[in-house]
C-alpha cells in the first residue's frame, strides 16, 4: 500500500498548500469532448463520492469508451429509452446502471448533447476513505479486491441507482485532477462485449500498466 499512501498524502498536501498544484475539480469542459479522449485522460484522475457516511475516493486506473448509437457494445445502441436517457443528455452527468442485475456501474457522459457517448469506470486505486470502503466491501483496506472492478468500486464508494443522472460538476460525485503521475497507459479491446460483433475488437479500453487494481488482463 506504499503507492496508495504516497498518492493520498500528495493530495492532502495539494489541498493544504496555496500552490498552483492544488487539487482541481474537473468542470464541464473536461467531459464535453470526444469520448476516446475523455476515456484516456480519465486514467490518473480521482473519482470522489461524498454522502452522509463520509468521503471515499480512488484514482482511476481503468476505463472504457462507448460511442453509441453506432457502437453495438453501448447501451445507447438501442436508442433513447428511460434507461439510456442520461447518455443522450448534456456532458458531465453520471449514467449508472445495474451490472448483470447485481451491482451498479458508473459511466461518465461525454461529448455533445444528443451524442450518447460515455466512459465506463472499471477500476480504481483507493486513495481516501479506505476504512469506509473496507467496511462497505467487507474486505481488508489493503485488499486488491476492494475496487478492482466496476461493481466493486461502486460498492466501495456507495454509488447506486440514486446517482443516475447526477451532475458530475456538483459536490457529491465528481472527478478531481490531483496532479498525480499516470505512468504508461495501455490499450486493449473492451471486456465482455463479444456480442457487439466487429465493435468488440475496438481498442477502447484504457488502463495504467502494471497497476495492481486493474481488473483483468492485459495489465502490462
Amino acid at each position: 500500500m506504499a503507492t496508495t499512501q504516497t498518492h493520498a498524502s500528495r493530495i492532502e498536501e495539494g489541498r493544504s498548500c496555496g500552490s498552483e498544484n492544488n487539487v482541481v475539480k474537473l468542470g464541464r469542459d473536461f467531459y464535453a469532448r470526444p469520448v476516446l479522449m475523455v476515456a484516456r485522460e480519465c486514467i490518473g484522475k480521482v473519482l470522489v463520492h461524498r454522502n452522509a457516511d463520509g468521503e471515499a475516493a480512488g484514482r482511476i486506473v481503468e476505463a472504457e469508451a462507448y460511442r453509441g448509437p453506432l457502437d453495438l457494445a453501448a447501451h445507447s445502441a438501442r436508442g433513447l429509452t428511460r434507461r439510456t436517457a442520461a447518455m443522450f443528455g448534456p456532458a458531465g452527468h453520471a449514467y449508472v446502471y445495474l451490472l448483470y442485475g447485481i451491482s451498479w456501474a458508473i459511466n461518465l457522459v461525454t461529448a455533445l448533447e444528443g451524442e450518447p457517448h460515455a466512459v465506463l469506470i472499471r477500476a480504481l486505486e483507493p486513495l481516501r476513505g479506505l476504512e469506509l470502503m473496507a467496511r462497505r466491501r467487507r474486505k481488508r483496506a489493503d485488499s486488491r479486491d476492494l475496487t478492482n472492478g466496476p461493481g466493486k468500486l461502486t460498492q466501495a464508494l456507495a454509488i447506486t441507482g440514486d446517482d443516475y443522472g447526477r451532475d458530475l460538476c456538483g459536490d457529491e460525485l465528481y472527478l478531481e485532477d490531483a496532479g498525480l503521475p499516470v505512468g504508461k497507459i495501455g490499450r486493449s479491446p473492451r471486456i465482455n462485449v463479444d456480442y457487439a460483433g466487429t465493435w468488440a475488437a475496438k481498442p477502447w479500453r484504457f488502463y495504467q500498466r502494471g497497476n495492481r487494481y486493474v481488473s483483468v488482463r492485459p495489465r502490462d
